[in-house]
């Protein structure tokens, strides 16, 4: 009776066992969950409009930024001479304008009173014209120089997080190369990446359930906003900018992973960061 007592028990441990698997399996498969998802946010890189070099840095690195805020100031010296002499030209041009006028109004009554004839009175006419081209053009120099003062200061395009900050006074900084990254704070969301054979069982709009790591008792709520609709393929048959995701066993062919895109509706335990790392459970979807 011990020898089948023993079988008996081998045995309903064995079958609570499978049991437990399927469940387990079942619950992963119907209600995906993932702890493979990271934290992202848009990052905006601060360029300069203009060249030259650095002379004011009111900001640290990893400060809190809001828009509108000075981030750096370039010499701003070589556009206000800039600025100067395209306001000289523009009243020379201004000053050429009238006098082609007055010169069109001599020849005008001149034409009328049968005094010149009509070749002087087209060639006035030209002239005018090409000084009001000449006084147009000058003033589009004008706005382009004050344009460009203006962006020798830079201001914060959004309220966000200065970070990887390396810049110092005196640095040398070129049109359209970017000197500071800036966290968006207002764009924080969550890149889930689940297998395919999951997919169907996500929707957007459903309900989805965030930890970070260390913190698996102060769960913060989410949205699914959406589902990539491509990943990377090394093959070459498809480009570049789709979404390379590696699968984590390279001789086991696996399922592949997409990244689904969720919002975060509650509040999270501790401040959002680019790259942390977070579980992702979702609500069945039949």
């Amino acid at each position: 009776m011990k020898q089948y007592s023993k079988y008996a028990v081998t045995i309903t441990v064995v079958i609570l066992a499978i049991i437990s698997s399927l469940g387990l399996y079942q619950r992963y498969t119907n209600e995906p969950w993932t702890r493979d998802g990271q934290v992202r946010a848009n990052v905006v890189g601060i360029a300069s409009r203009v060249a030259g070099p650095i002379v004011q840095i009111p900001i640290r690195d990893n400060q809190e930024i809001k828009k509108g805020d000075l981030l750096f100031e370039i010499d701003p010296s070589t556009y206000i001479a800039t600025v100067n002499n395209c306001g000289a030209k523009l009243q020379q041009a201004e000053a050429a304008e009238v006098q082609a006028k007055q010169e069109l109004d001599r020849q005008t009554t001149l034409y009328q009173t049968k005094v010149n004839d009509l070749r002087d009175l087209q060639n006035a006419q030209d002239s005018y014209a090409a000084a009001q081209a000449d006084t147009a053009a000058a003033e589009a120099n004008l706005q382009t120089a004050q344009l460009n003062l203006s962006y020798t200061k830079i201001f914060a395009p959004v309220d966000g997080y200065l970070t990887n900050m390396n810049t110092s006074l005196g640095t040398y900084v070129y049109a359209g190369e970017q000197l500071l990254a800036l966290v968006d704070s207002s764009s924080f969301w969550v890149a889930a990446y689940f297998m395919e054979t999951q997919l169907h069982h996500l929707q957007v709009g459903g309900k989805a359930s965030i930890t970070f790591i260390g913190r698996n008792n102060e769960p913060f709520e989410g949205l699914i906003e959406s589902v990539a609709w491509g990943i990377f393929d090394s093959n070459g048959s498809t480009v570049e900018l789709l979404p390379n995701v590696s699968q984590t066993i390279d001789w086991v062919r696996l399922p592949n992973r997409f990244p689904v895109r969720i919002n975060i509706t509650g509040k999270p335990p501790i401040p959002l960061r680019i790259g942390q790392t977070v579980s992702v459970s979702t609500s069945a979807v039949h």
